[in-house]
């Protein structure tokens, strides 16, 4: 309950105070709180020092703080959900590439919106759902209900349809043949059933569900990142689409052999490190991400 009440209260205040000054007192709190969070500033420093092993200390340190005030400020952009309107998307996001979300959902087969945990996901989801597409999200459930309802209605307030992670794969399915848009992040498994992969040059796990769910469907992937200005605007961009062909005898099968998984992973975990090197103070990973 503790948890709800301080999201409550973050909420009110976000809503309250202009914009520039609650990002100015998300700044400030993040500041304080990373003076304490020692294991979260060395998980962070440990990630960057992969994807960047030339940098020095102090350049990781830099790219560290900027990214911790970015996460602050995306929190008070998701407590700020019920000011979010047409005219708001069309004065402070510019979206790139808008057209391939058409020609993904011309092949008839459902579009898997694929992101990672940078930038400003959740805003993504909100905008493309503001444009008027049939838009469904899997998340996953906070371990608090009060807490898990109050970021589902934040989302769902914004015509951003819910999928709870762990009853995720047959609504997921249900959704694609019906040719609507379904979003995931893939560069995290919360499964503890991923794969191994080579991110950045080391392994990590990443999640199965989008290569699955296109391999079984046949849905078109199409990376989709919503990263922030430095004027604080947003740029929703959209990469060039990926075509899966399934396996023969693919319809309703729900498990693929590592070789086909890593066929299609392969396709965009490209993209993802090509995002994540281009914005690395945007990618809020404050855990340890690689294996060894």
């Amino acid at each position: 309950m503790f948890n709800f009440f301080l999201y409550r209260i973050a909420q009110f205040i976000a809503l309250i105070l202009p914009l520039k000054i609650g990002y100015g007192l998300a700044k400030f709190c993040s500041d304080i709180h990373y003076m304490f969070a020692d294991k979260d500033r060395r998980f962070v420093r440990e990630n960057l020092k992969v994807i960047f092993p030339e940098k020095s200390r102090r350049e990781i340190r830099r790219i560290r703080i900027r990214m911790a005030r970015n996460f602050a400020k995306y929190l008070v952009d998701f407590f700020r959900f019920s000011k979010l309107d047409s005219e708001y998307v069309k004065k402070n996001i510019k979206i790139e590439n808008a057209h391939f979300v058409t020609e993904a959902l011309s092949k008839g087969k459902g579009v898997i919106i694929l992101s990672a945990h940078l930038g400003n996901w959740e805003l993504g989801a909100v905008v493309v759902a503001l444009l008027g597409y049939p838009f469904w999200a899997v998340v996953l459930p906070h371990k608090h209900k009060y807490v898990d309802r109050f970021f589902n209605s934040q989302r769902e307030s914004k015509g951003v349809k819910v999928i709870p992670l762990g009853k995720a794969a047959r609504m997921c399915i249900t959704v694609l043949k019906k040719n609507e848009l379904l979003a995931l992040v893939g560069d995290r498994d919360f499964t503890e059933s991923g794969i191994a992969v080579d991110f950045f040059g080391k392994p990590s796990i990443f999640p199965k569900g989008p290569a699955a769910l296109a391999l079984n469907t046949g849905a078109v992937i199409l990376p989709g990142f919503m990263v922030r200005n430095s004027d604080d605007s947003f740029t929703l961009w959209m990469d060039k689409p990926i075509e899966c062909n399934p396996p023969v005898g693919a319809e309703r099968k729900l498990r693929f052999s590592d070789s086909d998984l890593m066929g299609v992973i392969n396709q965009y975990k490209g993209v993802i490190e090509s995002y994540i090197r281009k914005y690395p103070d945007q990618w809020y990973m404050f855990k340890r991400f690689w294996i060894a």
